[in-house]
């Protein structure tokens, strides 16, 4: 089904309207606006540019850039790397702690694996070392 000739989409953005804000009880007309598609389209799309331009000028020269990820003063990015760097140290050392107190209680608990305490002779033939393992006597 085709429009007819008269309304063209060009034709129905500049056809005009008029919205009235009327008074319930008196039926006064309080306020008359003579509008067309086309004039709605603006002002909507100009609001909607003034209020993105209000928000990103707000986040920028506000303290508010500070809460943006990766955004922030330079003085507190150098404090950040030396906090994670103590906080790095800090967790390292924990870990060997951690590692020398489970040694302490597996002396205490008795659940210590002998190790391996022989010992080796280098003897050098033909300028290569050969190691040797030296037996104790029996008596």
């Amino acid at each position: 089904m085709s429009l007819p000739d008269g309304t063209s989409s060009l034709k129905r953005l500049r056809n005009r309207y008029r919205l009235v804000v009327l008074n319930e009880d008196t039926f006064e007309e309080v306020v008359a606006f003579k509008l067309t598609r086309w004039s709605v389209y603006v002002a909507l799309s100009v609001s909607f540019i003034v209020l993105v331009g209000l928000t990103i000028a707000l986040v920028a020269f506000t303290p508010l850039k500070l809460y943006i990820p990766g955004y922030g003063e330079a003085d507190k990015t150098k404090e950040m790397e030396t906090l994670k760097l103590k906080s790095d140290s800090i967790e390292h050392l924990l870990i060997l702690n951690q590692q020398y107190v489970g040694g302490i209680e597996k002396v205490l608990k008795g659940n210590i694996i002998p190790k391996d305490t022989t010992t080796l002779k280098l003897i050098s033939t033909n300028n290569a070392l050969v190691p040797k393992a030296i037996k104790k006597k029996k008596k």
